[in-house]
């Protein structure tokens, strides 16, 4: 059975670096887009980060030129090189695969296949 297994969270002093690591496996996901998203706190679901097939990327307004998604299929594994890290980046971070282009590549429904998520706090 397919899964993802998301890593690398942990507690941070803001202006800080993570990185984090979603490791798929059960099947490879070399020729799918894949996203980041994270949930704060009393908060929905919001998409971070996205990466094609082929390396292209996309990102939310407030992680841009801090945050950096990479992929290396030939581990079969996501990366999200997060860096100048703020308290309200501090949330569960949650790797998917993008299964249906129906709708927006910032909307969770597009997704399937969802880690359970690691922790990132980020403290002042």
């Amino acid at each position: 059975q397919a899964q993802l297994v998301e890593s690398g969270g942990g507690l941070v002093q803001a202006g800080g670096s993570l990185r984090l690591s979603c490791a798929a496996s059960g099947r490879t996901f070399s020729n799918y887009a894949m996203g980041w998203f994270r949930q704060a706190p009393g908060k929905g679901r919001e998409f971070v980060a996205f990466i094609t097939s082929n390396g292209g990327s996309t990102y939310r307004d407030s992680v841009k030129g801090r945050f950096t998604i990479s992929r290396d299929n030939a581990k079969n594994t996501v990366y999200l090189q997060m860096n100048s890290l703020k308290p309200e980046d501090t949330a569960v971070y949650c790797c998917a695969v993008r299964v249906t282009y129906s709708g927006s590549v910032y909307s969770p429904n597009q997704y399937g296949y969802w880690g359970q998520g690691t922790q990132v706090n980020v403290s002042t």
